[in-house]
């Protein structure tokens, strides 16, 4: 068998200690594709954002990893607010705030979000993480400050806004803004089948698949679904199958019979002449809960989320048991399936009115 294995050509020689340069272009793409779309879209935007921030806070000088503490702790401090006696203030130049909006990197002027700000953090924490070196991110200083200034915002009621919820009684007046053209056939379908199976993430109801897709009966389907953010390695388990059913499953057999869908993914762009187009970017979905919120006059701070916290408080209304909620949602953990429970759901706790 030695004699076997040493006639053997093997090149290059590798050796075990280092890995060879083709093994790292492989590892790098794996962790890419291992990523989602919008995991990287949003790691992609902050690692641009940092860069631009560096260079025009330090004279111009391109950003070289890994950074030092005081670079992490000034980023903090320039998109951090915090109290003062002219009110509340961040260290950020106006200067830099202005030339940012103008090159694209911010939406306006202005101090950033918190939960912004923690999220430039992480994905810069991640870029050192990646790569071995030194975190700067993990300094006692950098947790030490994030930490107090997310309880400074939390004394001043500065509070993440959480987008509305899309309950039953509201998902029932956008439905009723779908007509029978094409385009109203599949938004129907779409904010059904979102809201219905469990509540979809976008991302979700744009890569839905007819592969995936089963009939069980009269506009009665199972959806399996086999990858998602809460089951990102694909494990085959009872609770990825999705029951499409009721109007879901009429919204679905009717979208289906219009458009002659039969392979492939199950909702599409449509375009000029009711032809179908290609793929569907998953910020459409958010358009279509918007423009139908619009043209039914439901007010309100509405997206494509909404269909997904609307079902889990939907199901807290009509005391659908926790276990049976979270089977559909894909939720592993009940803490997380809890705060999609909006301000009305507690009006339904009969604990409320013990006294009477």
């Amino acid at each position: 068998m030695d004699i076997f294995i040493l006639s053997i050509n093997i090149s290059p020689a590798l050796h075990p200690v280092a890995l060879h340069n083709t093994a790292q272009d492989a590892i790098r793409e794996l962790l890419r594709e291992g990523e989602s779309l919008n995991t990287v879209a949003s790691y992609q935007g902050a690692a641009r954002y940092w860069g631009a921030w560096y260079k025009l806070r330090y004279g111009g000088t391109p950003m070289q990893l890994p950074l030092p503490v005081a670079c992490v702790l000034q980023f903090i401090v320039d998109h951090a607010q915090r109290t003062t006696t002219k009110g509340l203030a961040c260290e950020l130049p106006p200067t830099i705030d202005r030339a940012l909006v103008a090159g694209g990197f911010k939406g306006k002027l202005g101090p950033v979000a918190h939960s912004t700000l923690v999220h430039r953090v992480a994905v810069m924490s991640k870029a050192h993480q990646v790569q071995g070196w030194a975190n700067p991110c993990h300094d006692a200083q950098v947790r030490e400050l994030l930490s107090r200034t997310r309880r400074a915002y939390a004394k001043r009621g500065d509070l993440p806004l959480k987008k509305a919820a899309l309950t039953k009684d509201l998902l029932e007046q956008l439905l009723a803004t779908c007509d029978d053209s094409m385009r109203g056939q599949r938004d129907r379908a779409i904010l059904l089948f979102a809201w219905a199976s469990g509540g979809r993430r976008r991302s979700e109801v744009v890569s839905a698949d007819m592969q995936a897709l089963r009939c069980i009966g009269p506009a009665e389907f199972i959806y399996t679904l086999s990858h998602s953010k809460t089951n990102q390695t694909g494990r085959d388990r009872p609770e990825n199958q999705k029951p499409v059913l009721g109007a879901a499953g009429q919204a679905l057999q009717t979208w289906l019979q219009t458009s002659g869908i039969i392979e492939g993914l199950i909702f599409r762009r449509i375009l000029k002449g009711n032809h179908l187009g290609g793929p569907m970017n998953p910020a459409a979905v958010r358009n279509i809960v918007q423009a139908r919120c619009a043209l039914a006059g439901v007010d309100g701070n509405f997206s494509a989320h909404s269909l997904r916290s609307g079902f889990v408080t939907e199901a807290g209304r009509q005391n659908i048991s926790l276990a049976d909620t979270m089977a559909l949602t894909g939720h592993q953990s009940i803490p997380t399936v809890m705060g999609y429970f909006r301000a009305e759901a507690p009006m339904q706790n009969k604990g409320a009115r013990l006294f009477g």
